[in-house]
């Protein structure tokens, strides 16, 4: 783990060398500031995680200093130092958000032990809104035994603790964020932000602005300033998806900054530094859209060193019960039905279905089929598939599933015999008994019953 980096910010020269040394001898990162725009700065360029400030600077006072750095990072512990205390000055001081008041001069062991409990304090408060945020989105993105999963699996534990660039490849809804989550959960900067963004459809600008931020006036409508996603990033993971669709002038600020850990927000002329470990993933072939010029080779060959393919869907069929019934008992937690199950039929109709849309459709159909059933079991016919997601072959029908086929074949035979299932069984070559079942199985079982009724409820003869 990086050092623990302290701006101190003390316009005395003496002061300040004896706090710098000490703070540096017990393993402390120093960034130094004589005054209060100096540590704004510094802060800004530097991203500290916590601030000890003299009282009396030339250009204004603690209290005006601190409202400034908690701005930028409202967590930032500040701990305030004063030769001239009153009772009255540190009740103000805490009153205004400073988390801790020292009278000079400072016991040096004293202000180690504060700063240490402030940060940890800091750090503790952000492990465990992650945990909770994780505790109620984790995911296993490795869930089923088949060998593509499993591959991907292996593939990931070898790059976890590294940390390089990785590129995580793979179709649209198959999972690329969930492995990215679990790329940062699992790595050594657990600890630390996880900060994604969804690079598609977004302009020029405001990808600059989301990235990287901008101060107050940048342009038109920047009222405020706003830090970038790699500011909010630092020390933890940054993840970008899609980044198949960056504009060519953002790619070309991206690389640079992955390469010198530095950038400018826009409108500003000092550069800020950063530790962020990169993330990327994109369902498009990168390689393809070098070769048409709409994506730099430098940033290619940076981005693409350690790549993961998260394999669809339908090239790990045997995992869908495992990876159904999971999802299943979490969607069903959530919309209040705890218990459901599914029946073989549905499990069976799921396996044979072509996933267009892979996990991300998989959840889609199993929250409607929550919604749809009744009683404890998911049976076939109320898991529907999305007609208008799948794709069309060359004939313009849409592209069937094997069962999809069965069921559309099986209900035109009855029809065609007027709902008598032993001719149409006759027809198919098989038995009454296994037409049956094969109906309950495709979730066809009263499909007689209805030709019945469309006949005005008249009986048919076998």
């Amino acid at each position: 783990m990086a050092p623990t980096r302290v701006l101190l910010v003390e316009d005395e020269p003496t002061a300040r060398r004896v706090v710098r040394d000490y703070l540096a001898a017990r393993g402390f990162e120093v960034v130094e500031a004589a005054s209060c725009g100096q540590g704004r700065a510094l802060h800004g360029e530097s991203r500290c995680d916590a601030a000890v400030v003299d009282y009396m600077l030339p250009d204004g006072n603690a209290l005006e200093l601190l409202a400034g750095l908690r701005q930028a990072d409202p967590g930032l512990p500040v701990v305030v130092m004063t030769g001239h205390a009153t009772i009255d000055l540190a009740v103000r001081a805490i009153q205004q958000g400073a988390d801790h008041f020292m009278t000079k001069p400072v016991a040096l062991a004293s202000l180690v032990a504060v700063v240490e409990r402030l940060v940890a304090a800091r750090r503790d408060r952000r492990v465990r809104r992650a945990a909770e945020v994780e505790a109620r989105r984790a995911i296993d993105p490795f869930v089923g035994a088949s060998a593509a999963i499993r591959l991907l699996a292996a593939d990931a534990e070898r790059v976890l603790t590294s940390d390089s660039l990785v590129l995580v490849l793979g179709e649209t809804g198959s999972g690329k964020g969930t492995l990215a989550q679990w790329l940062h959960a699992k790595g050594p900067r657990r600890d630390e932000p996880f900060v994604d963004l969804n690079c598609a459809g977004l302009t020029r600008e405001l990808l600059e602005s989301e990235l990287f931020g901008h101060e107050r006036g940048a342009f038109t409508g920047a009222v405020t300033t706003k830090s970038g996603l790699f500011e909010v990033a630092d020390r933890g993971t940054l993840f970008l998806d899609e980044v198949g669709d960056l504009d060519l002038e953002v790619q070309a600020k991206l690389l640079k900054a992955i390469e010198t850990k530095r950038f400018r927000r826009l409108g500003d002329v000092a550069e800020r530094q950063v530790d962020v470990r990169l993330i990327a993933a994109t369902h498009v072939n990168l390689a393809a859209r070098v070769r048409d010029q709409r994506f730099r080779s430098d940033l290619y060959f940076r981005v693409s060193a350690l790549p993961l393919v998260v394999p669809p869907l339908r090239e790990r069929v045997e995992d869908i019960p495992v990876l159904a019934s999971q999802m299943l008992a979490t969607l069903a937690s959530e919309l209040g039905r705890p218990g459901l199950e599914l029946t073989p039929a549905a499990l069976r109709r799921l396996a044979g279905h072509a996933w267009p849309g892979n996990i991300r459709e998989l959840r889609n159909v199993l929250e409607r089929a929550v919604l749809y059933s009744s009683g404890r079991l998911v049976d076939a016919p109320v898991v529907r598939f999305d007609a208008a997601a799948s794709p069309r072959d060359r004939t313009g029908e849409l592209s069937l599933t094997l069962a999809d086929v069965e069921r559309r074949h099986l209900t035109r035979m009855v029809e065609a015999e007027r709902g008598n299932v032993e001719r149409a069984a006759a027809r198919l070559g098989i038995s009454r008994s296994t037409l049956y079942q094969k109906m309950r199985e495709l979730g066809l079982p009263s499909l007689s019953e209805r030709s019945r009724a469309r006949r005005g409820g008249r009986g048919t003869k076998a």
